[in-house]
Order: structure tokens, then C-alpha cells, then sequence
């Protein structure tokens, strides 16, 4: 794997992991993190910057715990409109979207400024160049909003086939 400093310039896209329940962001045919399902409701994260469990701990709402700690992290609530993440030094950050059925996904900072977008369609993911965080809450960050689009995915279509159900 390599770092997402390495990608600042470049095109990150996401990609199904071969042979695997999960999802593989590349810069270059190189790996930058990873993400795979481990059981319903729970995933783990992966980079150079460490490696983390996302679990459901409601409906709505997802924690990302640290696997070298065993700490958690950061807190995700889902909402109609995006989501949240709150990490535990209190630093917050919103995932909004924008178009026909969420083609463009981004995260912002409390104050609104855009930290990445990424494209449902393309799998794309473009890093603000201007912002400077930490890699390990960068890398972070995007796997956080590919796995809320992807979980968004997955319950709009859990409710469409629970609706189709208990109309027929």
C-alpha cells in the first residue's frame, strides 16, 4: 500500500476487491486503503496509516474503532441528507450530496470546507489540494464516505424490496 499524500496531485478511484467482499482505493494500479464487509453490519478499514473495524451500533449511526487499540475513534450518524463523523478529539466532519440518485458525495469541515468529493458514478475520488490534514484522518475520511454511499445504497434497496413485499 501507499500513502494518500501520494494521490494529492492525482486520481484515486475505488474498485471491487478481486476475490473479495470489499473495495480497493487505487492511485495508479497501486493500493491506498481498502475496505471489506467482515459480517452484516461490519467492515474493516485499511492503509499505511493503520487499520479499523466500521460496525453499526444503531440504525443510523456507526462506529470506527481503532484494531491496533481496540479505541474507538470517531462516531458516524447517517441522516436523509449525508452524514456526520465525529472523531474523538471532537473534530467533525459532514458528508452532504448533490445530484440525480447522489452521483457526487462530498466532505466538508465544520466550516464548510471541502475536503474531498467523490463521483457514485466514475468511483472517483478528488482530494482538495488546499487543505492540509493529517493522512491517517485523510485516508480515513475517504473510506468513511465510500462506505456511507455504499451503506445508503444498500438500505435504499433493502427498503425498495420491503416495500414491493408488503405490497404484493
Amino acid at each position: 500500500m501507499i500513502p494518500i499524500s501520494s494521490a494529492i496531485s492525482g486520481r484515486l478511484v475505488w474498485s471491487k476487491a478481486p476475490g473479495k467482499h470489499g473495495y480497493e482505493l487505487k492511485h495508479n494500479g497501486e493500493i491506498v486503503g481498502s475496505l471489506q464487509r467482515t459480517s452484516f453490519g461490519s467492515f474493516q478499514a485499511e492503509s499505511v496509516h493503520g487499520n479499523w473495524k466500521l460496525r453499526r451500533t444503531g440504525c443510523f449511526s456507526t462506529e470506527i474503532v481503532d484494531l491496533n487499540s481496540d479505541t474507538r475513534i470517531a462516531v458516524v450518524n447517517s441522516h436523509w441528507s449525508g452524514a456526520t463523523l465525529e472523531f474523538s478529539d471532537g473534530r467533525t466532519f459532514r458528508l452532504i450530496y448533490k445530484g440525480f440518485c447522489r452521483p457526487v458525495w462530498t466532505v466538508l469541515t465544520d466550516s464548510g470546507q471541502t475536503v474531498l468529493s467523490l463521483d457514485s458514478r466514475e468511483k472517483t475520488v478528488a482530494l482538495a489540494k488546499e487543505l492540509a490534514l493529517p493522512e491517517d484522518r485523510l485516508i480515513l475520511l475517504a473510506i468513511f464516505a465510500w462506505h456511507v454511499m455504499q451503506q445508503t445504497s444498500e438500505d435504499a434497496a433493502l427498503t425498495a424490496a420491503v416495500m414491493v413485499a408488503a405490497a404484493s
